[in-house]
């Protein structure tokens, strides 16, 4: 069994971050990185003594917290290197015991990188807000277009081999960090699959979508980032 690695970007989190640790399945994960990006609550307090590992982002951004957490594990010593990385969220919205549905293309041998779609999935009503759905929408049917690869989602919840993974040269500190990666992996021609997850209301208030400059800021990041890397 490859070593893996469960990377959780975390901002405001306290009521939810326990939640999420504790539903990551037993014996197949060998370090959980709760990354605090910045909190101003206890978030940091709660994830460290749910066990997990924590580290401290003071630069705001999904994208500068992922960063942190891949220079965590791609540092440590080869005997704990780990061979995957999961990426997850922080707000329990996803499945975390559905992270050995994600990874099991990879462990098969027959991807590099997997990402969990929603559209794919069993959503629950109101978990996806309408600007998302129109946002996921339109942003992969331009990665369709451009970069010739069928994804159905840019959902967050994704597994990808570390070797990939820095080799994509990943660096977006903010909203496009998810488009980013399935576009570099697209030009790299990275093997890729998709596998339908779960998906409900999150704990509290999205910090993008629930707000209209968020949403805005998002969708321009996105489209932005995917004619930034043709």
């Amino acid at each position: 069994m490859p070593l893996i690695n469960v990377i959780i970007p975390a901002y405001n989190e306290e009521h939810s971050i326990a939640k999420v640790v504790q539903d990551i399945p037993k014996g197949i994960v060998d370090d959980v990185i709760v990354v605090n990006n910045n909190s101003t609550d206890a978030t940091a307090a709660v994830a460290k003594a749910a066990g997990t590992t924590v580290l401290h982002e003071p630069s705001p951004g999904y994208g500068n917290a992922c960063l942190k957490g891949i220079a965590y594990a791609a540092a440590k010593k080869q005997s704990t290197r780990p061979e995957i990385i999961v990426f997850l969220d922080g707000d329990y919205s996803d499945y975390p015991e559905e992270i050995t549905k994600v990874v099991q293309p990879i462990l098969d041998g027959r991807a590099d990188m997997v990402i969990g779609s929603r559209a794919l999935g069993k959503r629950a009503a109101g978990s996806m807000l309408p600007q998302q759905i129109f946002g996921n929408w339109l942003a992969t049917t331009l990665l369709r277009f451009f970069y010739g690869v069928r994804y159905t989602d840019l959902g967050p919840f994704r597994a990808i081999r570390l070797n990939a993974l820095l080799a994509l040269g990943m660096c977006d500190p903010t909203y496009g960090w998810t488009v980013e990666m399935q576009a570099k992996a697209a030009k790299q021609r990275i093997r890729y699959a998709e596998v339908p997850v779960s998906y409900r209301k999150r704990i509290g208030t999205s910090k993008i979508s629930g707000t209209v400059r968020g949403t805005v800021m998002a969708g321009y990041k996105i489209i932005l980032t995917i004619f930034k890397n043709l």
